[in-house]
């Protein structure tokens, strides 16, 4: 089951939101609405499903919805109608109590301004949520001491926030929403006060700490780059409503419609494509069990130079040349053995397109994409490389 469901989710503010959400149903616009009625549609038929340990991002423009939709997922803003659920609890019907409680154990919140208690020293700043709970100083204490260390801040414990920079001070506010362990942290704009290079260094740190935490995170910005950095889904809003979810490759090679190919159109490809958006399948291969004259026939079959040999359980060996092979042929020769090139390029996955490109210059051969394990999982060659940097323009044409 997903960690966060959200079902058919609206807000509506005003004093008639039942008349509004009729004329929603109705098809209106908004502007109609606000004229009829008064009230404003903050977001509307909103779903959406996030995977523990995934980070989601809401992104668009401003009052595009997205601070409001998040807000509705802890309660801060009460939703008009539809439902939300975390662990397959549904949320939006509990009482006080019991959403104290929700909010106290499983959500964290990290907003745009740091909201530290300027009387209040860093540790004991991180240390107020778990004070709200009731828990003994020392404890607590020590436990802000242990996510000050994981956030790099443990030295300036015992300092004020105004003796910190700005990205010191998010720090710490990351810190506050960390220490009371929570399984989903809900950050609101977190980085956009913060100077470009303060920033970079905070997104950078997020995602350090997501790879050793493993939250799930539902993070809103109105910045692509930051959005296609840190998403590992992005759920891209407009005028209160969801117009398209899909990974940063998804939304970058196949928009929904016109409004997110626009948004999108000044993206430089080479910086968000992976290997594996450009990798093709490594169909033709051959194993340590064939000879020179099986792995000609396979290149000859594929019309290709070179192929890749693996093991029984897909383990990358190494390349052979077809030269090399029409040699050994000639010598007969019966094994790969002695013409199997080991020293060839190698790359993960999510290696970025950019990191490819000076790989592919400098090597004869094709880069092999493998996993933790060294199973071959794609094939790379300048031309796919090439291709990934091409975008659609706008008569439909390719253009790199």
């Amino acid at each position: 089951m997903a960690k966060v469901i959200v079902e058919n989710l609206v807000k509506i503010f005003g004093d008639n939101p039942g008349k509004a959400l009729k004329m929603l149903e109705e098809g209106k616009s908004k502007q109609e609405i606000l004229e009829a009625t008064r009230c404003t549609v903050g977001v509307y038929n909103i779903s959406f499903e996030v995977q523990e340990g995934e980070t989601f991002v809401l992104m668009g423009l401003s009052g595009s919805g997205k601070s409001t939709l998040l807000r509705c997922l802890n309660r801060l803003i009460e939703p008009t109608d539809g439902k939300i659920l975390i662990d397959g609890e549904e949320i939006t019907g509990v009482d006080d109590k019991k959403l104290r409680q929700i909010r106290r154990n499983k959500l964290g919140m990290v907003f745009q301004r740091f909201a530290l208690f300027p009387h209040r020293t860093v540790v004991d700043n991180v240390a107020y949520g778990l004070e709200v709970q009731g828990m003994e100083k020392e404890e607590r204490l020590e436990k802000a001491r242990r996510v000050l260390e994981v956030v790099g801040l443990k030295e300036w414990e015992n300092s004020m926030p105004s003796q910190l920079s700005g990205g010191m001070q998010q720090r710490v506010g990351l810190a506050r929403a960390l220490a009371s362990d929570p399984d989903i942290l809900l950050m609101d704009e977190a980085f956009s006060a913060l100077d470009p290079l303060i920033r970079k260094g905070m997104q950078d740190e997020l995602l350090s700490l997501q790879a050793t935490l493993n939250k799930t995170i539902i993070f809103v910005t109105h910045d692509l780059d930051e959005a296609l950095k840190i998403g590992d889904r992005i759920a891209l809003m407009k005028d209160g409503a969801i117009i398209q979810i899909g990974t940063s490759e998804e939304i970058l090679t196949n928009p929904a419609n016109e409004y997110v190919e626009k948004f999108v159109e000044d993206v430089d490809m080479s910086k968000v494509l992976t290997a594996e958006g450009v990798m093709k399948k490594p169909d033709a291969v051959v194993t340590l069990k064939d000879g020179p004259r099986q792995a000609m026939r396979r290149m000859k079959e594929n019309g290709i130079s070179s192929i890749f040999v693996v093991t029984r359980d897909r383990k990358l060996s190494g390349l052979v040349m077809a030269e090399d092979a029409l040699n050994a042929v000639e010598a007969h020769q019966d094994h790969l053995d002695e013409i199997i090139i080991k020293d060839i390029p190698r790359v993960s996955p999510d290696t970025p397109l950019t990191d490819l490109i000076p790989i592919i210059a400098e090597s004869r051969y094709p880069i092999a994409v493998v996993d933790e394990q060294n199973h071959l999982k794609g094939i790379i060659v300048r031309g796919a490389v090439l291709a990934g940097m091409v975008r659609k323009g706008d008569n439909g044409q390719d253009v790199a």
